[in-house]
C-alpha cells in the first residue's frame, strides 16, 4: 500500500487529488467515528481536527514538491507515522488484557529523557542541563522501551533532554536505539549543535528518527538563551537533514518577550518555506528547571492571542503547528500521567513523572528491574497518576460532549490547577525531581503567583471555552 501510496504523491498530476482524497476521508472519519465523542459532538473541534489534518497533507505537499522528502525516504515515513499517529487498535490481544484489568487503553506513547547532559547551557533551561552526568544505563532503557512496547503497543518514543544526541551509555546512544526498533518512530528534540554528516548519514540509514530543532526566534534571540553561533550551527544541521531528504520540526520556547514574534509571517516562512521543516512544536515556559523566573512565562491575556494566532495561522497557511498548551481540544485535554491515548514520562535518573513540565517523581523504572518484584503496570498505577487520570475524566476525557465545567483550553493540571496538582503532591508524599521543585515545596511564592494566574486565566477561557465551543 505504501509503495503505491508513494508512487502516486512523487506524480504532479496524482498528488494533490490523492492528498484531496486523503482529506474528504479524514474528514468523514471525523464526523462519523463515534468512538471520538468530542469531535463528534462538538463542530468547532471537528473543524479544529479538520484544520490539522489539512496543515499535515499540506506539508506532505509542501515537502514533496520541493525536494525535501526523497523518494527513498516517503514509504517508511508514512508507514511509521501513521502507525504511530493511530491509537492501538484495541482487539489487539496486549490492549485488550490491558484494558480488561484496567477498564481502559494503555499509554499511547514514551517521552524518555535518557541523559542530563548538554553540551549547552542555556540560561533557563526546564531541565537545568548542563555538564551534569546523570544518564539511564542503557541496558535499563533498552529493557524498558522493549517492555513498553510488548506490553502497551508502545509506536512512537520521544526523547527530550539534556541532549538527546550527546547520550552514551556503554558505547551506545539514541541512533543504536532507533536502529534497533525499526518498527518504531522516534522523534528526539536537540539543540542540533551535534548532528554532523555522519550523524545524518545514520538518520537516513535508519529513517525512524526525526529531530526536532530548538529555536527561539532568529539569531539575536535564539543565540542571546543558547550561546553565540548556535543559531548559525542549526541551520548547517538543518541543511544537512534537509538534503539527505529526511523530515525535521522545529521546537520553540515561548515567553513573554518573543511570544508574538515567533508566529510572525516573516518568522513561520523561515523555517517552513525556506528551511523546509515539516512541522513546529511550541511550548510556553513554565517557571521550573534554572533559574526559574515566572516573569517569563506568557501572561494570561498573551495565551489568549496566541491561541487566536496560530490557529489563523494553520488555517490560513496550513502550517503544520503543535501549540502546548492551548490545543488541549485536539487530544481531549491533557495527555500526562499515562492515559489512554497519553504518554508515560522517564526522566535521566529513571524518575517517572505525570509530564516533562511537571517535575515530581511517582516511582522509578529502576525499581522494575532491580529486584523484579514490580511491573510497568504498577508504576503506571500509582495512586498519584491514578488521582490524575480521574481528574483527566472530570474535566472532560472521555465524556460524550463538551461541557462548562470541563474546559479544554486549560488542559494542565500543572500549569493551568496548580493549586489542585501541589495538593495531589502533598496528600501522596511525591518526591521533587530536581533542587527547583524543592524549592517550589519549601518557598511557595512561585506557587502563589501560578494560582493567582489560573484564576485570571480563568475568567479569560471560560469565556472564549463557553462562547466559541458549547454555544
Amino acid at each position: 500500500m505504501y509503495r503505491m501510496l508513494t508512487w502516486l504523491l512523487f506524480h504532479n498530476l496524482s498528488r494533490r487529488p490523492l492528498l484531496r482524497l486523503l482529506k474528504r476521508l479524514a474528514d468523514s472519519s471525523l464526523a462519523s467515528n463515534r468512538n471520538n465523542k468530542f469531535s463528534h459532538k462538538n463542530p468547532r473541534i471537528r473543524q479544529e481536527k479538520s484544520l490539522m489534518i489539512a496543515s499535515i497533507l499540506n506539508s506532505i505537499d509542501a515537502s514533496i514538491a520541493k525536494g525535501n522528502l526523497k523518494k527513498q525516504v516517503v514509504g517508511q515515513v508514512l508507514s511509521l507515522w501513521g502507525a504511530s499517529l493511530a491509537k492501538p487498535a484495541k482487539d489487539s490481544p496486549r490492549i485488550k488484557e490491558f484494558h480488561d484489568k484496567n477498564g481502559c487503553g494503555p499509554p499511547w506513547l514514551l517521552v524518555i529523557s535518557p541523559g542530563h547532559f548538554c553540551n549547552l547551557r542555556c540560561k533557563d533551561c526546564y531541565a537545568s542541563s548542563g555538564k551534569n552526568s546523570s544518564s539511564i544505563e542503557w541496558k535499563i532503557l533498552d529493557r524498558f522501551i522493549k517492555d513498553a512496547r510488548e506490553k502497551w503497543g508502545i509506536r512512537l518514543v520521544v526523547f527530550s533532554g539534556g541532549e538527546p544526541f550527546a547520550y552514551r551509555s556503554r558505547g551506545k546512544g539514541i541512533m543504536d536505539i532507533a536502529r534497533k526498533n525499526p518498527d518504531i518512530l522516534f522523534l528526539a528534540f536537540t539543540n542540533g549543535t551535534l548532528i554532523d554528516s555522519r550523524t545524518v548519514e545514520e538518520l537516513y540509514g535508519c529513517k525512524n528518527l526525526t529531530p526536532a530543532f530548538s529555536v527561539e526566534g532568529f539569531r539575536e534571540i535564539t543565540d542571546s538563551r543558547r550561546g553565540k553561533g548556535v543559531f548559525d550551527r542549526v541551520l548547517e544541521s538543518m541543511k544537512l537533514v534537509r538534503d539527505a531528504g529526511l523530515p525535521f520540526g522545529i521546537s520553540v520556547t515561548v515567553n513573554r518577550d518573543n511570544c508574538t514574534r515567533v508566529l510572525e509571517h516573516e518568522f513561520l516562512e523561515f523555517f517552513f518555506k525556506q528551511q523546509g521543516a515539516f512541522y513546529g512544536f511550541y511550548f510556553q515556559y513554565l517557571p521550573i528547571g534554572r533559574n526559574a523566573d515566572f516573569g517569563l512565562m506568557p501572561t494570561a491575556y498573551q495565551r489568549k492571542d496566541f491561541y487566536k494566532k496560530i490557529w489563523e495561522q494553520i488555517e490560513k497557511e496550513k502550517y503544520f503547528l503543535i501549540d502546548f498548551w492551548n490545543h488541549g481540544t485536539l487530544v481531549n485535554g491533557c495527555i500526562a500521567a499515562g492515559r489512554e491515548g497519553g504518554y508515560f514520562y522517564v526522566d535521566w535518573n529513571g524518575k517517572v513523572m505525570p509530564c516533562v513540565f511537571a517535575p515530581y517523581s511517582a516511582g522509578n523504572i529502576h525499581d522494575i528491574y532491580r529486584d523484579h518484584k514490580l511491573t510497568l503496570d504498577d508504576l503506571w498505577g500509582h495512586p498519584f497518576f491514578k488521582a490524575i487520570r480521574s481528574w483527566q475524566k472530570d474535566l472532560g476525557y472521555g465524556q460524550k460532549e463538551a461541557t462548562s465545567s470541563g474546559n479544554l483550553l486549560m488542559p494542565c493540571p500543572y500549569r493551568d490547577h496548580h493549586k489542585k496538582f501541589m495538593e495531589w503532591v502533598r496528600k501522596y508524599d511525591i518526591e521533587p525531581e530536581d533542587a527547583s521543585a524543592r524549592k517550589l515545596l519549601a518557598h511557595p511564592g512561585i506557587s502563589k503567583k501560578m494560582i493567582e494566574y489560573d484564576r485570571e486565566l480563568a475568567k479569560i477561557f471560560d469565556f472564549v471555552w463557553k462562547k466559541d465551543y458549547l454555544e
